[in-house]
């Protein structure tokens, strides 16, 4: 029986191309989609799975507002780990990490810049789960100068995974070598951290024992059955414990609800490890976050695409089943069971959604590697025969094959056969249904391409917004205190470049480079009330001037003034944070050390305030100092021969710092990935855009065509009686063109709502214009219009004497 209906159903395929073609095709286009994004989120969501222990691992948050300015910090301070595991038996262990930035590591005479490194206690192999490949893993780091590698380092410098006793040498002060004492596997991919060099936490220069700096990322494995919620309620015991009692020792403070009254906030929260990679509120995080919202549109999406492939699917299916009317009845007439007849359609259903699978299964095998690089991803079609993935695919063309046929199964089937044969069939009682369904269409389509259309005008909005400096022409080279002595000199010969107007020398620059957060006070004493947190920077008398930045008020650093050893400048929210408001030069405010003495600056100038960090937050406080700080040197640049600059910027470095690599990039490009994950987000939502609308074009040509051929006398009947040809283009397109402006109304509320909730994420945004929802509407109508009126003209144009003679 089930080879009858096989045979039956691809004789139907082949009888009837056009339809056959529409529906494989959409239905795999479809499909393709759900399955590349089901992908994506599945590796999202697999972050820090590969870790054994992961349901007990936790990562410590810091939360710390200060004299009006916030911090929401992933680290904490060098002490907190050990003594929450000597004081609390839930902890079973600790870990930390400390970034540093990259180092330049030497390899057959020449440096080569490493950036994926950090320094950790030993006891990170017992909390993560790194597989050694060879070397002990529990005391590898105990020892000063030790280091771990991964087996593509090792293979990297020394050409083979047998890396054990071999030495790294870096240009940290004093060429330090380290040894290799274990190697461990790759880290994968999705993990929240990837580090290829581990070094002994023995080696970091820091100030050890300081309860209330906060530098190091800690993690914490719990005990089983512990609830991290109910833990974090013993962080307020480790604040009365160990941190009032240190920041006594230099602000006047009594104890934590004397600090909270004035307005302040210390808190510790415990973020669980499978949480971190989306966990987007924390800022100088170990690699750039993910984020959940994402995953919830883009799997809304997948489902969307699905939905109206499917919708196409049923939609046709369901209209040329109308044609079957008679057979139907000419099969019961002949003695067929109404079981039998639903089981050929439904086997026909469910053979189309068969190859439709497995078209999109070849499509996503050839455009995967594109999609991995627009979502720099690595993944692999491997990935959808994973045990989540696999079910899917196999109950798929069941589930839509049973939907889709049920229509043809169960109610054509259920004809008297001498009323179909006289064709008295009310066939148009699956025309509403159609309608509803071509409405939704188009609301998912216009709704896509909505949220397209603001996504790229934010991201334009944010590369063209004024940010209070000048990111353009800005060339930034790095590693500049490879240089050491030669720094100086080496910015004094680029600007005798033609086409380099200034240069400055730090690294603290406003896109993601060194950030240091300090305390100062308005008094010269430190309390609850007169401390400010803010963002403290060093920079050289060239800085503002290189960075187009705007003196406000009062004037700029000079070499002219010797005193400006001592002096400060600040932005508007610092001024306006610590009392002055918009005039605050010639005030005095104060910096104080851990034995509370404290040092009084002048402030000279107020700088107009520009982003230093996201658009999505707010801009903070922040000081300008006089000091050295030669991470990076910046160049303004009007030069037309860019190229022809750097190559001899990269000359004069290489005379300068033989043996270590020249690096440089552009601000406006370093600028750029700070939003790398929305721009990401904007092509691969407007590729879908674009798929889901011809997914939907697909079926509306495949209802057109039908609607054609059923009103095909019809046509003929008002050609004959004079109808023109733009006469029967409207009267088969307007049907649709009403279902399209419907489909507008639905879309247009769900658009605004859910894309100005997707704005709330950065604190600075568009606002939504109505010309948006126009545009929107007017291309689905458009698009809708071509489709439709294609088929349109193809019947008008028809003979009419032809018509009415196969009539």
């Amino acid at each position: 029986m089930l080879k009858n209906y096989l045979k039956i159903a691809w004789r139907n395929l082949v009888k009837n191309r056009t339809f056959s073609i529409i529906n494989i095709l959409g239905l795999a286009i479809g499909l393709c989609c759900f399955l590349l994004i089901a992908l994506w989120v599945m590796d999202e969501l697999s972050f820090d799975k590969y870790n054994k222990r992961a349901d007990r691992i936790y990562r410590i948050n810091s939360d710390i507002k200060f004299g009006g300015s916030e911090l929401k910090l992933p680290v904490a301070s060098d002490m907190m780990g050990q003594m929450l595991k000597k004081d609390y038996p839930q902890v079973e262990q600790y870990t930390r990490i400390y970034g540093q930035g990259g180092l330049l590591i030497k390899k057959d005479g020449q440096y080569i810049s490493e950036e994926n490194l950090a320094w950790a206690d030993s006891t990170l192999f017992e909390v993560f789960t790194l597989p050694a490949l060879s070397g002990d893993t529990k005391t590898a780091l105990n020892e000063p100068n030790t280091v771990v590698i991964t087996e593509s380092t090792a293979k990297k410098y020394f050409n083979t995974a047998d890396a054990i006793g071999k030495v790294l040498e870096t240009n940290d002060e004093g060429g330090t070598n380290y040894k290799v004492t274990a190697v461990i596997k790759d880290i994968p991919q999705n993990s929240h951290f990837h580090l290829n060099m581990i070094f002994s936490m023995d080696n970091v220069r820091y100030n050890w024992g300081n309860f209330v700096s906060h530098n190091f990322f800690t993690y914490l494995l719990l005990k089983p059955g512990v609830d991290y919620k109910e833990f974090e309620k013993k962080f307020a015991q480790y604040i009365d414990k160990y941190v009032i009692p240190q920041a006594a020792q230099f602000m006047q403070i009594k104890s934590m609800d004397e600090f909270e009254k004035a307005g302040n906030k210390l808190a510790y929260t415990l973020t669980p490890l499978r949480k971190i990679h989306f966990q987007t509120d924390r800022n100088f995080d170990l690699s750039p976050s993910g984020s959940l919202q994402y995953v919830y549109i883009f799997s809304a999406i997948a489902i969307f695409i699905l939905l109206i492939a499917c919708i196409n699917f049923m939609n046709l299916t369901t209209a040329r089943s109308a044609n079957r009317a008679k057979e139907v009845g000419i099969r019961k007439v002949l003695g067929t069971e109404r079981k039998n007849l639903m089981g050929q359609f439904l086997t026909e259903s469910t053979l189309m959604v068969v190859l439709s699978l497995i078209l999109a299964i070849a499509i996503a095998l050839l455009v995967l590697p594109l999609f991995n690089n627009v979502s720099t991803k690595s993944m692999t079609i491997q990935s959808l025969f994973s045990p989540i993935i696999l079910p899917l695919l196999i109950a798929l063309p069941f589930a839509v094959g049973l939907i889709a046929g049920s229509y043809p199964a169960f109610y054509l089937s259920a004809f008297k056969p001498i009323q179909v044969l006289k064709g008295n069939l009310a066939g148009k009682k699956s025309g509403g249904l159609r309608s509803t369904l071509v409405v939704f269409q188009f609301a998912i389509s216009i709704f896509l391409i909505i949220g397209t259309i603001i996504i790229y005008s934010q991201l334009n909005y944010i590369q063209n917004r004024n940010l209070g400096f000048n990111k353009d022409q800005v060339l930034i080279i790095n590693n500049a205190y490879t240089l050491r002595n030669n720094a100086e000199a080496f910015k004094t010969e680029m600007l005798k470049e033609t086409g380099v107007a200034s240069g400055t020398l730090t690294g603290f620059l406003p896109i993601n480079s060194s950030r240091n957060d300090n305390t100062i006070s308005s008094e010269p004493v430190l309390t609850s009330k007169t401390g400010l947190n803010l963002q403290t920077w060093r920079i050289d008398h060239d800085y503002i001037k290189t960075m187009g930045m705007q003196i406000l008020k009062g004037r700029d650093f000079s070499r002219d003034f010797k005193t400006d050893s001592s002096a400060v400048i600040l932005n508007e929210t610092a001024s306006k944070l610590f009392g002055f408001g918009d005039d605050p030069v010639g005030k005095k405010i104060y910096s104080g050390d851990n034995a509370g003495n404290f040092t009084a600056l002048n402030v000279i100038g107020m700088v107009k305030d520009f982003n230093f960090a996201s658009l999505r937050e707010n801009i903070g406080p922040l000081l300008f100092s006089l000091g050295r700080d030669i991470n990076m040197i910046s160049f303004k640049i009007t030069a037309a021969n860019i190229p022809s600059l750097v190559k001899s910027a990269e000359t004069k470095w290489k005379a300068m710092a033989p043996g270590m690599p020249f690096s440089y990039q552009f601000m406006d490009e370093s600028f750029d990935q700070m939003y790398r994950s929305e721009q990401r987000v904007g092509k691969i939502a407007l590729i879908f855009s674009v798929l889901a609308i011809f997914i939907a074009c697909l079926g509306l040509f495949g209802l057109a065509t039908f609607i054609a051929e059923q009103r095909t006398k019809e046509i003929g009947i008002r050609k004959v009686l004079g109808a023109s040809i733009q006469g029967i283009v409207r009267l088969l397109s307007k049907d649709f063109l009403r279902l399209v402006i419907i489909a507008f109304v639905v879309a247009v509320p769900v658009g605004w709502y859910f894309m100005n909730k997707w704005l709330q994420d950065f604190a600075y945004r568009i606002s939504i214009s109505w010309w948006v929802f126009l545009i929107a509407g007017i291309a689905a109508m458009l698009i809708a219009v071509v489709t439709v009126s294609f088929q349109a003209i193809r019947a008008a144009l028809n003979n009419p004497v032809d018509n009415l003679r196969t009539e």
